[in-house]
Parts: C-alpha cells; sequence; structure tokens
C-alpha cells in the first residue's frame, strides 16, 4: 500500500465482476463461533517510528513496549515490508532480523511482504531495484531467487523464521516492470512475471519449508479482476498457498462485494483467502500538515464514522466477512501499519526525511500514543 492512482487496465477488466453469493452460505451460528488464525498487523514503520522518537502507551496511557502491548492485545502475526537498497536504510534485512527477535520473544508470527522494489511496490509503481536496472531475465530470476533467500534464510538461521511470505506487493500489474509487467504494450507479459514468482516461491520453500506462501494483489472488492490475475497464474503453473487481497473501503468498495469475491476465490481455486491490507480512520484530523489520505466525510464507508468506536466496529465488520468465506476459507486478515504514528523525519519518502506522514489517522494509536479500542478488537474478536 502506499499513496496509489487507478490501474486503469485491470479496472477495465473488473467489470466482468460476476454476482456470487455474498455472506448467507455459511451458516450464522457456525460463523459466529468461528476464530480467525490471523489477526495480524503490518508493522513495518516501526524501527524508523522508534529512531524518530516514536513511544507508545496503553489505552489507559502506561508508556510501554509495542510489540509487548501488540501481544497481549491478541495480535497474531506482523507483516513486514522488505525493500531491496532503501534510500534511508530501513525496511531491509538490518532492521528485520532484530525486530523478528522481538517478535519471537513476544509469540507473534513473522509475515515477510517482499517487494522487489528500493521504494514501494503497489498496483501503479513495481520499480525495479537499481542495482537490477540493467539485468535480463535470467539475471532478474536470479536476482529474485537469491534476494528472498537471502532474507528468508537469514532469519531461520537466527532462529526466526518467517511463518508466512509475500512473493510481491499488491502485482495487479506484475512487478519488476517494465520486464515483468503482465498488461499493456510496454510490457514483458505473463511470462515473464509468473517466471519471477516461481524463482521467490522456490527461494521461500527452499530456506523455510514449512513456510506458507501468498500471492498478493489489491481487488478486494473487484471479482472481474481477481479472476482474471489468478487464472492466468494459475493457468501457468505458479504453485502457492494462499490468495491474499487488500481491502480498504474507500478504494475497493462496499463489504458485500469483497464479501462475494473472496467466496467465489476460494472456491474456483480451492484455496484459503485472507485479507493482506486493510484500515479505517479514527478521525479526520491530521496530526502534521502533510495532507491525510482519509480527510473528508465523502470518503467514510456509511454507518462507519470517523472516530474510536467507527474503527472498531469496521475491523469487526471485516472479521465477520471473513469468518462467513464458505468452507472454512477465510484465514483472517492484516491490519495495515497500525504503529505508524507521526513523527518527524518518518514520512512517506524514503529518500526524503522532511517528507509527511498521511496515515497517522488511520493507525492503532491516537494522537496522544494510546492504544485506540480498534487494537483489542483486532487481536481479540474472532480469537
Amino acid at each position: 500500500m502506499r499513496r496509489r492512482s487507478v490501474l486503469t487496465a485491470a479496472g477495465a477488466v473488473g467489470a466482468a465482476a460476476l454476482a456470487v453469493p455474498v455472506l448467507g452460505t455459511t451458516p450464522a451460528a457456525a460463523a459466529d463461533r468461528r476464530r480467525l488464525e490471523i489477526r495480524g498487523m503490518d508493522i513495518s514503520s516501526l524501527p524508523k517510528d522508534e529512531a524518530c522518537g516514536a513511544i507508545y502507551r496503553r489505552a489507559d496511557g502506561r508508556r510501554d513496549d509495542p510489540i509487548r502491548i501488540l501481544a497481549d492485545a491478541g495480535i497474531t502475526h506482523a507483516r513486514l515490508k522488505v525493500w531491496v537498497n532503501p534510500a534511508d536504510g530501513y525496511n531491509n534485512k538490518k532492521h528485520i532480523l532484530p525486530l523478528a527477535k522481538r517478535l519471537r520473544r513476544a509469540g507473534i508470527g513473522i509475515w515477510v511482504d517482499f517487494h522487489y522494489s528500493d521504494t514501494w511496490a503497489d498496483p501503479a509503481h513495481q520499480t525495479k531495484p537499481a542495482a537490477w536496472a540493467d539485468l535480463d531475465v535470467a539475471g532478474l530470476t536470479r536476482a529474485v531467487y537469491d534476494h528472498t533467500a537471502d532474507v528468508l534464510g537469514a532469519l531461520r538461521r537466527q532462529g526466526t523464521p518467517a511463518d508466512l511470505v509475500q512473493i510481491g506487493n499488491e502485482i495487479n500489474g506484475g512487478l519488476l516492470w517494465p520486464t515483468g509487467k503482465n498488461w499493456g504494450d510496454d510490457g514483458g507479459g505473463w511470462g515473464n512475471l509468473t517466471t519471477f514468482l516461481k524463482a521467490g516461491l522456490n527461494a521461500a520453500r527452499d530456506t523455510t519449508p514449512r513456510i506458507r506462501t501468498m500471492l498478493h494483489i489489491a481487488s478486494g472488492g473487484d471479482n472481474g479482476t481477481s479472476r482474471w490475475w489468478y487464472d492466468n497464474v494459475v493457468a501457468d503453473g505458479v504453485d502457492f498457498d494462499i490468495i491474499a487481497q487488500s481491502y480498504y473501503p474507500f478504494w475497493h468498495g462496499a463489504p458485500d462485494a469483497a464479501a462475494a469475491n473472496l467466496a467465489d476465490l476460494a472456491a474456483r481455486y480451492d484455496k484459503p483467502v485472507l485479507i493482506a491490507e486493510t484500515a479505517y480512520p479514527f478521525t479526520l484530523e491530521s496530526e502534521d500538515a502533510t495532507n491525510d489520505i482519509m480527510y473528508d466525510p465523502s470518503q467514510l464507508t456509511e454507518g462507519y464514522p470517523a472516530t474510536p468506536a467507527g474503527q472498531s466496529a469496521w475491523l469487526r465488520t471485516v472479521a465477520d466477512l471473513m469468518a462467513n468465506v464458505p468452507g472454512n476459507k477465510g484465514l483472517g486478515y492484516c491490519y495495515w501499519e497500525g504503529v505508524w504514528t507521526y513523527r518527524k523525519g518518518d514520512g512517506w519518502d524514503p529518500a526524503d526525511p522532511t517528507s509527511g506522514n498521511a496515515w497517522e489517522n488511520l493507525a492503532l494509536f491516537d494522537f496522544q500514543d494510546r492504544a485506540l479500542p480498534g487494537l483489542r478488537t483486532l487481536g481479540r474478536y474472532r480469537s
């Protein structure tokens, strides 16, 4: 996730979305009792935020280690993004390894999110790492394998093997553009993309045999795009474990559309599904001078005000949505960057320390650094 623009090619495909059953397929009583295995949070920003002076408090105002706060709240997994050579030196192996030790001590599972870039990767941006810019397909395939194996191997060797791994982040349009771009006249096509995906998946399994693998796109409420994407990947023999989707209501539609899409995907491919990213604001105010992603009442979903209670209610809805995926195929969900509070120096642009944070009103800690009710909802509801 990052500030995003619309991927028009995928959006056109999405117009072909099919009507499928929504929440009624799973008996209500069964869904009411169902726990979710994964109740996670992306905490990639934490090392840099702490280095810039961030502190974290429990709901009653007591200051504490944020990892301990998350563990006590019931968070099961922490997602950590990996860039190749980031400008600020964060979100790389050097910082992930000590963070993984903290997580393991707290009993929180490790979920690694490879972007295969030096910076943000999403549906509109999949820029090759600078060091890989001149590599051909064979060279890029080897680079994907080696980079994936290097990070996951290091985690395993220090006694903190990853439990989950994403090979690419929001890869609707492919990765390592233009060579691995899967649409338009300026891309390398599906063949290159699936070659790169297979390399990353092989590296993950070679280094961490018990790891569960996922492929992640950003089309939570768009069944047409989702079918188009996973149909092509499966047809080319890509072997992965979990279908992962980003689902933000302000970009991806109402819960019924997401429920229908996930139910269809779980049945069509006989795989478990996971919401890899979601979030909702606890206020429309901003703590810094940067215009936040969520700032206007028109962006809100009806019935969910931009309040701590509204944020918590949204998380209950997402949890219920996943519990209702037929066949118990809804693994759970992950809140994106719930610890990314505002601190000067930890902004959006890794190359610009003066850049601001456009996300602090969607964190799960308020402007006084206190845990919000949504944190307990995330960790404890359906636990």
